[in-house]
């Protein structure tokens, strides 16, 4: 067993509160959390950790951002061939047909603004609805060539 010397310290309250709480959950002394506290602060190495952990975070954030672009990408694109087909393939209402047209269209955004706050309240997504449907449809597809040519991989 390792001889240790007695030191006092004092702490700001709310600092000590930590140190109690962070004992109770490790189930560990607090002397042995504040001397591995100590010890970290004192050691070369902590800029080597710090930077290795901001290093893999970023590296996580970059391929999250990655995945978003790729997102928006998706989204626009959807977009933009929603409303090019949708100014293709509908005809120009007379004047008489447009105040009716403007009252179900008003009626229809409605309906559309309430279920898009019912899908936001359930946190579902288009694009992982989007991304199960393809995985699935993919795993039918090679079910479906397996079947027909007897290959078993």
């Amino acid at each position: 067993m390792s001889s240790r010397t007695r030191m006092n310290v004092y702490f700001d309250p709310t600092l000590l509160k930590q140190v109690e709480a962070l004992a109770l959950r490790r189930n560990i002394s607090k002397s042995a959390i504040v001397e591995a506290a100590v010890a970290s602060f004192l050691s070369g190495d902590t800029s080597e950790k710090l930077e290795a952990a901001m290093s893999r975070r970023l590296d996580r954030l970059g391929r999250q951002i990655g995945a978003l672009d790729e997102d928006v990408a998706v989204l626009g694109e959807t977009l933009a061939l929603f409303v090019r087909y949708w100014l293709i393939f509908t005809p120009p209402l007379s004047d008489n047909a447009q105040a009716s047209a403007r009252a179900k269209g008003a009626e229809r955004f409605d309906g559309f603004l309430q279920t898009l706050g019912k899908r936001l309240a359930t946190g579902d997504r288009l694009l992982k609805e989007l991304s199960r449907d393809i995985d699935s449809l993919s795993g039918e597809a090679e079910m479906e060539v397996t079947k027909t040519s007897g290959d078993p991989a």
